[in-house]
């Protein structure tokens, strides 16, 4: 509410207007490209037949400024309770006579508050190509707009996740009794632009001006599944792929040229505990996976192991499983949530004396391939760390920690290895820590950071002996070279001085 104070007077004035009745001329509907838009309308008995009314001109108004038609704004409204109803499906009508007529016949349903499934129905069916929703391929944004009165009577986390994994984009809209906590599950990243409260239905209006202003001047990217690797860039109805400096575009404009001198054994320990939430993990693995996508992955370059730690300790996967980058993100996406406590001491005990061994697939020492932990966590540990997250820096471990939301950065600093300002991230939201990979990139890509230009050398071999004897003969020589000098230079000093006397 408090940034609506800065709007211009002719922007109130409208809004004072009952929004079906305000003005909508042709020349200021939004022309944001193609769009698969799905309104999901809570019709439970919480709602009165008054507000219903409201919300029923909203979704009119609403239509009367959007660029209607099979080529651009395709509609479809589904109202939901106890149950799931469609009211009108994508594909149904081209015509926003057809679509309004539909809405005013509209009868609630009047019943419970069942917004899960009414999630997982607008993900399944609603906008299925059955129903009319355009080709993935085609890479038409998919926006859902929730608006609910209450408190949802079944669970949202996890089908909202799924949704937003599938692409489509969820605004959550509260009105007067709606439980914040539901929104901000619901809603897509960043949460500030997707989560509306309105203090009642005849204000609902404000939620109708801010979602038409961002839809008008929409960036694709937040909506569309792009696929860029890093970074993707609005232009227009179109976008591009951009990679980080140094790394170059591939051929199929999305994935950036990976890390490929050096090698690096790499353990992930990942927080799993309660605190982070299922939804929040979700986007931990997705995480994880995008810094899979930075390194060359393979038994002779990169080699990637992850463990997760709540109350107990578990690996997912040791360092020799897997030899390529697609075989570590499935196996990344396979891992599930433990949901317990925040045991960081004994993940980093766990770390050091079993996930660098030989048996879990890490080089042998003599190889001097180096070795890097990287810790994630949310909150406080439960138990000490400062005996292991010393013992593993001391054993030679590279230690990263990234801390989010409640991380607590005294633990930060102690866990990693120094300078701290190189070996410690954080972010305050687990849907912004798509920054981190910045900071984390020149250190774990082995080109730039740890690692550059290592050698994959057995210094028994024969060549490699010849190698290292040539290299101390010649230093040696050299050495004998300087002291020759410097005797020469010392007679010098005292023929001078026996002169003087």
């Amino acid at each position: 509410m408090r940034n609506l104070l800065c709007w211009p007077l002719a922007m109130w004035l409208l809004l004072l207007q009952p929004w079906e009745t305000q003005p909508q001329a042709a020349g200021r509907r939004c022309h944001a490209g193609p769009m698969d838009l799905v309104f999901v309308i809570d019709s439970s008995r919480s709602v009165r037949p008054f507000e219903f009314e409201t919300m029923r001109q909203f979704l009119v108004g609403l239509l009367r400024s959007l660029d209607v038609g099979p080529n651009a704004t395709r509609v479809g409204v589904v109202q939901y309770s106890s149950q799931v109803q469609s009211v009108f499906p994508l594909g149904a009508f081209s015509r926003r006579e057809d679509m309004e007529r539909a809405i005013r016949a509209l009868v609630p349903l009047a019943q419970g508050t069942m917004t899960g499934l009414a999630i997982q129905y607008a993900m399944n069916v609603a906008f299925s190509e059955a129903e009319g929703a355009r080709p993935l391929r085609e890479r038409v944004p998919r926006v859902a707009v929730v608006v609910t009165d209450g408190r949802p009577q079944d669970r949202v986390a996890e089908v909202a996740a799924q949704a937003r994994a599938r692409g489509i984009e969820i605004y959550a809209v509260g009105v007067q009794r709606a439980d914040v906590g539901s929104l901000r599950t619901m809603a897509s990243p960043p949460l500030d632009q997707h989560v509306f409260l309105v203090e009642s239905f005849d204000l609902i209006q404000e939620f109708g001006l801010q979602f038409l202003g961002r839809l008008c001047v929409r960036d694709l990217c937040n909506g569309v599944d792009h696929g860029c690797q890093f970074q993707c860039v609005s232009e227009g109805l179109s976008y591009r792929c951009l990679c980080p400096e140094g790394r170059q575009l591939q051929a199929d404009g999305k994935s950036c040229t990976r890390c490929r001198e050096g090698h690096v054994d790499l353990v992930l320990l990942v927080d799993g505990s309660k605190s982070v939430r299922p939804q929040n993990f979700e986007l931990v693995k997705r995480f994880v996976n995008q810094i899979v996508d930075l390194l060359d992955v393979s038994p002779e370059g990169t080699r990637i192991g992850l463990v997760q730690f709540s109350s107990r300790v578990r690996t997912e996967f040791p360092l020799g499983r897997y030899g390529t980058a697609a075989e570590v993100k499935r196996a990344v996406l396979a891992v599930e949530y433990m949901e317990r406590g925040t045991m960081t001491g004994l993940a980093l005990r766990h770390l050091v004396l079993h996930s660098f061994s030989e048996a879990q697939g890490a080089r042998p020492r003599a190889l001097n391939v180096p070795r890097v932990g990287l810790v994630f966590t949310d909150g406080r540990s439960q138990d000490d760390i400062s005996v292991w997250a010393a013992r593993a820096k001391e054993e030679g471990i590279v230690m990263y920690a990234v801390g989010v939301g409640k991380a607590v950065e005294e633990e930060l600093r102690e866990i990693a290895s120094e300078p701290a300002e190189l070996h410690v991230s954080y972010s305050p939201d687990f849907s912004t820590m798509a920054h981190l990979l910045e900071n984390l990139r020149g250190s774990i890509c082995p080109e730039e950071g740890i690692g550059a230009g290592t050698e994959l050398r057995n210094p028994c071999e024969c060549e490699s002996l010849v190698e290292f004897q040539g290299r101390t003969l010649g230093a040696l020589e050299s050495l004998a070279c300087s002291l020759a000098q410097l005797t020469a230079r010392l007679e010098d000093l005292e023929n001078q001085l026996a002169d003087k006397k």
